[in-house]
């Protein structure tokens, strides 16, 4: 498949998964990953991405993002595009990424550096050393607003590059972005932040979004990517403002809610999330109870926890 056939692929759902971590120990479920990859697999997820943020990508080991990394791939058996997270250090990102071409992943996403002290120069070689390291199509995860959207011009033009999850909600600077890409390089733009900012992104140019809310009730993310494909203007807001106080709800903190409310969703409804690691603490009482509302209004089942 060339780099340009590759790209069309991400317009879709990036569905990102979650890593169950056992009670106590806070080790990985390895059965619980397989099972979270199948249920997404299953409800017609086409792109499945392993050690995202939501996947609590950087409690992980270096080791324990690999086995992520091959479990998810072989689960999903070739039913779906794996696209791995990779970060770290470059020479780290470089190995992720090597790794996960040996054992099948499709693709890469490259994650934002979580260094101090980045500037515009050092983010191009940072990103562009990885992406011509590792043999496998790309995306970079854009989520730094003080970094120029120039950086994303430089780096354009590399085969390999074949998407970029814009995860910077300012949307004038998003629309101007895309506006003036070079329309020969196949980058396909996602919105990095799920579908609250899905509608306003895909009328700036976004042709996919990520989500955490595939994770509990996938068929409501479908319903929306299927309403925005179709420019069907009132059903994209009537699954806006059904979807919209679950995403206030992880955006509550700065985002510090963003994994424990997926979770807490999951566990509710019967599905295996596990708890979460440090940073990310347990969900507080009233955060708690406003996630089984909100499962209740949207006539899911809820299970005895």
């Amino acid at each position: 498949m060339s780099y340009v056939d590759f790209s069309k692929k991400l317009e879709t759902i990036s569905g990102i998964t979650v890593t169950p971590f056992k009670q106590g120990t806070k080790e990985i479920d390895w059965q619980g990953v397989r099972d979270n990859a199948e249920y997404l697999v299953n409800k017609g997820i086409k792109v499945i991405v392993p050690c995202g943020n939501t996947s609590e990508f950087y409690s992980l080991t270096v080791q324990e993002a690999k086995e992520e990394i091959k479990t998810v791939v072989e689960q999903v058996d070739g039913r779906a595009t794996v696209i791995a997270g990779i970060g770290y250090a470059v020479d780290t990102a470089i190995e992720l990424g090597n790794y996960a071409k040996d054992v099948g992943a499709d693709g890469v996403m490259i994650h934002m550096p979580i260094h101090p002290y980045i500037t515009n120069e050092g983010a191009v070689d940072y990103f562009k050393k990885i992406i011509e390291s590792v043999d496998l199509p790309s995306i970079i995860y854009f989520k730094n607003a003080s970094l120029s959207d120039n950086v994303l011009h430089q780096l354009a033009p590399l085969e390999k590059l074949v998407g970029v999850k814009y995860a910077v909600n300012d949307l004038p600077r998003f629309a101007h972005t895309v506006q003036i890409a070079n329309p020969n390089h196949h980058v396909t733009w996602i919105c990095g932040t799920a579908e609250k900012w899905a509608p306003f992104f895909y009328q700036a140019g976004a042709k996919g979004f990520t989500s955490g809310l595939v994770n509990v009730y996938p068929e409501k993310a479908l319903a929306l990517l299927e309403a925005l494909s179709k420019n069907e203007r009132e059903a994209i807001w009537a699954l806006w403002e059904e979807i919209l106080p679950f995403e206030n709800l992880r955006a509550k903190y700065n985002s510090g809610n963003n994994v424990v409310v997926v979770k807490e969703a999951m566990e509710q409804i019967g599905l295996n999330a596990g708890v979460t690691r440090e940073p990310v603490a347990t969900l507080n009482k009233e955060d708690k109870e406003a996630v089984e509302a909100l499962i209740k209004k949207w006539g899911l089942k809820l299970q005895a926890i």
